[in-house]
């Protein structure tokens, strides 16, 4: 293990050692979240696994996006997000496949059908537009379905909340690069109608996508234009009712090259996101329902010609929790979901698939258990089922334990299924997987962590046949990690943040270099050791200043037709800095990788050099 990655660790337990004898009354982990279960509820009543990025984390981390601030998080490792903004985005959770991390906005499920592994692409989302995000860990098919094999990102968009009929927010950033950040929110309430909309734009000159080994090439600069809309509003004709209608809209383009290339492509991505919803309140119980549409467009410009992708998605659920008295209560609930594709050299075919699903809780002031199970009905394989066991014991105000065993599923893609020139195969399964975790956490005045162990076996996955030119079910893969997470105050001034996480990994798969079957005791471009740290300090009451150090370890990664590479370890510090000059006027600076750090998270693709920003906020 590095000696970065020591002294990090070091700090860490030495601040936990340091703190653990502190009283107290205050959970930091201990917040309201709506995820875990579909409901309100407070974390220290479920045993599942929920970090929850705040919305003053959110706010102090301007110059990021959606994927650069979960890059930070325990167990998630996004490749891409430190990349040129527009470059694809894949999502691993506690070592697990692409596509195997539900996204949910607002907790419904969104999804790209014409993407090979299913995934939405994060860059559609703007941070300055996101309230909170609750991550989920651990096998959640039981009440999210497919694709949710390691876990679940709920990304809450910003809502109303101010009595006021008009409040208007706006933001103005400038950095390297030419890199520009403005945003403007509307919203109010006005009787029993409250309101959001908002404009978001980031645009930036940027890097070359592909590394330039041999020095020579004056490689050109992949820049990026984006901009993104969104508009809700919600009705209470009485305190029973809640009716909601939202939409959302974003494009962007953005240059890219491939690996030691400085190819001229470009790539445009259109997505619009439109819905309503509906939820019913009494004494014990609780009606909520959902629709939402999703379409997509993406087209790739290069030397060869363009490549156009387009899709749309359906989604609707409606579920009920009833409080049934003695500590129990029942979520029960069906959705439906609908997904069509069009792309080239590919069928233009189309999915659908029902799932009825329920969940027994029980809670008590120490003991609390979940007991669930799902059915799905898929138009293409059939049927398959998921169960979920998870229990959580409080000892006393300071300590509890908790652990889940549970099942997860991802059913095949439309790419996988119906993909062009006979690749393609629609006799494809879903993959499966049995996860376990097992932690404790503890808190204090001031000092609060969590230890969580936990082992996933995934079987029937899905991968290429470089022989066959097919998808097929053959590949499985191992993982077992540990992850520490600790939140530490020891003054009013002074606060310190951080994760480790660690990564055993192994599958079995197509050997990517002699076509025949091949153990590996590895994932592609997942760490073994992650860990990250922030350290803030309030100078004044309108000066907060902070810190942070990211290290990762050494990964591998493919050429096909030769031995997987080795990409270096690395460790990378960011600073920020808040001032507030009145409850109207908030001045903000940050820099990434500000010792211009070089490394790779992508064999022959550049990473962020040194890149700072600063701005400005209004309030009214």
């Amino acid at each position: 293990m590095s000696k970065k990655l020591t002294l990090l660790s070091t700090a860490l337990l030495v601040a936990t050692a340091l703190l653990a004898q502190q009283d107290t009354s205050t959970h930091p982990l201990d917040e309201v979240v709506v995820t875990a279960n579909k409901i309100a509820q407070k974390q220290s009543t479920t045993g599942k696994v929920v970090t929850v990025i705040s919305k003053e984390q959110i706010e102090k981390s301007g110059g990021k996006t959606v994927s650069q601030l979960l890059n930070e998080q325990a167990g998630i490792v996004i490749t891409g997000a430190l990349q040129p903004l527009g470059s694809p985005l894949t999502l691993n959770m506690n070592g697990a496949l692409s596509g195997h991390t539900l996204v949910l906005i607002d907790g419904i499920p969104v999804s790209d059908p014409s993407d090979v592994n299913n995934n939405f692409d994060l860059t559609s989302i703007p941070l300055n537009g996101v309230e909170r995000i609750e991550i989920l860990k651990g096998a959640q098919s039981t009440l999210y379905g497919s694709d949710a094999v390691a876990g679940v990102v709920n990304i809450i968009t910003q809502k109303s909340n101010s009595a006021k009929p008009l409040n208007v927010n706006a933001t103005v950033a400038q950095g390297n690069q030419n890199t520009f950040r403005g945003n403007v929110q509307v919203y109010g309430t006005q009787k029993k109608v409250s309101y959001n909309a908002g404009y978001a734009k980031l645009s930036t000159d940027g890097f070359a996508t592909g590394y330039d080994s041999t020095g020579k090439g004056n490689f050109r600069k992949d820049g990026y234009t984006g901009d993104n809309a969104n508009a809700s509003i919600l009705f209470q004709p009485s305190k029973e009712w809640d009716i909601k209608a939202f939409t959302k809209y974003s494009q962007y383009k953005a240059g890219f090259a491939g690996a030691f290339s400085n190819a001229d492509n470009y790539t445009t991505n259109y997505n619009f996101l439109t819905g309503t919803g509906f939820q019913f309140k009494k004494e014990l119980i609780t009606l909520t329902g959902n629709y939402q549409y999703n379409t997509v467009a993406r087209n790739l410009l290069t030397k060869y010609g363009l490549d156009a992708y387009k899709s749309y998605s359906d989604f609707g659920e409606v579920y009920a929790n009833i409080k049934l008295g003695k500590g129990f209560s029942l979520l029960s609930g069906v959705d439906y979901r609908y997904g069509h594709m069009n792309q080239p050299y590919a069928t233009d075919t189309s999915i659908h698939q029902t799932s009825f699903y329920s969940s027994l809780l029980y809670n008590s002031n120490h003991f609390n258990v979940e007991f669930g199970g799902r059915y799905n009905s898929n138009s293409r394989y059939g049927n398959n089922n998921t169960f979920t066991l998870n229990p959580s014991y409080t000892i006393n105000d300071h300590f509890r334990v908790f652990g889940s065993i549970a099942s997860g599923f991802k059913a095949p893609t439309l790419y996988q299924l119906y993909a062009g020139f006979g690749s393609g195969n629609i006799n494809l399964q879903p993959e499966k997987s049995i996860n376990y975790e097992v932690g404790f956490q503890e808190q204090y005045t001031g000092f609060s962590d969590r230890l969580v162990l936990f082992y996933r076996d995934l079987t029937d996955a899905i991968d290429y046949n470089n022989n066959t030119y097919q998808y097929f079910n053959y590949a499985s893969q191992t993982v077992r990690g540990i992850q520490y997470e600790v939140n530490i105050k020891p003054t009013q001034q002074l606060t310190l943040t951080g994760n480790y996480t660690f990564i055993s990994a192994s599958q079995n798969t197509e050997s990517r270099v002699t076509n025949a079957d091949t153990s590996y005791n590895y994932s592609l471009r997942i760490p073994k050791h992650t860990a990250n740290i922030t350290i803030g300090y309030q100078v004044t009451p309108s000066l907060s200043v902070s810190v942070s150090g990211k290290y990762v370890s050494k990964r591998y990664d493919a050429v096909y037709g030769l031995p997987d590479v080795t990409l270096d370890s690395y460790t990378l510090f960011g600073a920020s800095a808040q001032y507030i000059i009145n409850k109207h006027i908030k001045l903000f600076a940050d820099g990434q990788n500000i010792t211009n750090k070089k490394f790779f998270d992508i064999y022959g693709f550049n990473s962020i050099p040194a890149l700072f920003n600063g701005g400005i906020t209004l309030n009214w």
